[in-house]
């Protein structure tokens, strides 16, 4: 049994995932990976993460629709869900949070600062 906390990161672009993948387990996270929105809430009930990292662009179901239907679903509240994404208008940002987002990182992102980010939210 382990007690690595696991991270989902639901994102299309292949070598983003791989990168941040790699980078956070390096500091011991276990990371599972989807790659468009409908996967993204298959792989979420299969793994059950403690952590989602969520674009919001994305094939078949959109980041803010993923959101909103894991927030709708009991075993997902305690999930912390970080959007991770390119879009970074204010009106952007504050559908994120309306839809049930806990915080906002927007790509190009600096690495210190999304562990940093993941950690506080973790309550590492």
């Amino acid at each position: 049994m382990t007690n690595k906390k696991k991270i989902l990161i639901i994102d299309d672009e292949r070598i983003t995932t791989e990168l941040v993948q790699v980078f956070l387990e390096r500091y011991d996270f276990e990371v599972v990976c989807a790659y468009d929105g409908v996967e993204g809430l298959e792989v979420a009930r299969a793994e059950k993460p403690d952590l989602i990292l969520l674009d919001i662009v994305l094939p078949r179901k959109d980041g803010f629709a993923v959101c909103e239907e894991l927030r709708s679903d009991p075993d997902f509240k305690e999930v912390r869900i970080i959007m991770f994404t390119a879009k970074g208008l204010s009106e952007d940002i504050e559908r994120g949070r309306r839809v049930g987002a806990d915080e906002y990182v927007i790509k190009p992102f600096s690495g210190k600062n999304l562990l940093i980010l993941i950690k506080k939210q973790l309550g590492l």
